[in-house]
Order: structure tokens, then sequence, then C-alpha cells
């Protein structure tokens, strides 16, 4: 992952074409780039999709950081989000669900429920910046390795 130290806090994004589609590619501070899409024959996320992934990016590496720290054996982990939006303008979610399903060798569920309240409630840059107003609910599934 990023160093904490190469993390920062600009992105410059630009439209790859003047004449049509709405593709920007992303160059974050950090030196790191990915690309935005709309529209007809796209290719990567949208802006509304990239927001959940970076939701379930920045809980999903809180969760399994604190996991290593509590030792508990991970063997394989994954985050799923599914968010409901408002049908009129501006079409912001109302509510987000975060299901965590994580595999290994005795998990302890009061270490994954600790871990993702602390993620929740003190890590998760991208949660605290997200409207209070949006219903994020959490649930973890844990499959047996």
């Amino acid at each position: 992952g990023a160093r904490a130290g190469a993390m920062s806090n600009t992105a410059h994004l630009e439209l790859k074409s003047i004449e049509q589609g709405l593709r920007m590619e992303v160059v974050a501070g950090s030196g790191t780039a990915m690309t935005l899409d709309s529209g007809e024959g796209m290719i990567a996320p949208t802006p509304v999709e990239a927001l959940l992934a970076a939701l379930g990016g920045c809980l999903g590496m809180d969760v399994i950081s604190l996991l290593r720290k509590k030792r508990q054996r991970v063997t394989a982990y994954s985050v799923d989000l599914e968010g409901e939006r408002r049908t009129e303008h501006p079409r912001s979610f109302t509510k987000i669900e975060v299901v965590h399903r994580l595999t290994g060798h005795d998990l302890s569920a009061a270490a994954i429920e600790d871990s993702i309240r602390l993620s929740e409630t003190h890590y998760c840059t991208v949660y605290h910046s997200l409207d209070p107003k949006i219903g994020i609910t959490s649930r973890y599934e844990i499959i047996a390795a």
C-alpha cells in the first residue's frame, strides 16, 4: 500500500477528449493515476462508483490493518458495497450497505466487530467526509477456511 508520507490531499483531472465523451485521467498528489469515466463506451468507474470504492477501500484497509495488529490469521478478505440514491437531483446517496467477508483460521468475531467499529468511529477519513445523513450500515460474514 501507499506509505503515509506518499499520500497527498491533491488531485489533478484532465478531460481526455474535448470533442466527446466524459473520460478523465486523474493524477493524485502521490503521483499515482487512475481513470474516471461515464456514458457511452466507458472503460472505468464513474465518479459515483469511485466514491463507493473509496469508502470500501478506506474501511477495508483500516479493518485488515487492525486485524493484523490483533494477530488474526485472515486468508481472504473482500468488501462489498451497495448504495441507494435519490431519484431526483442531486442524486445523492441515502443509504449505503457495507459487507465485510473474511476467511481465515480461528477468526474472532469480537476482533472483527471491534476493527469495523474503530474504522467507522475513529480512522476512516472517507467515512467521516460523507454526509452524516447517509445511513451507512455494516455487517460481516466469516467464511470457513
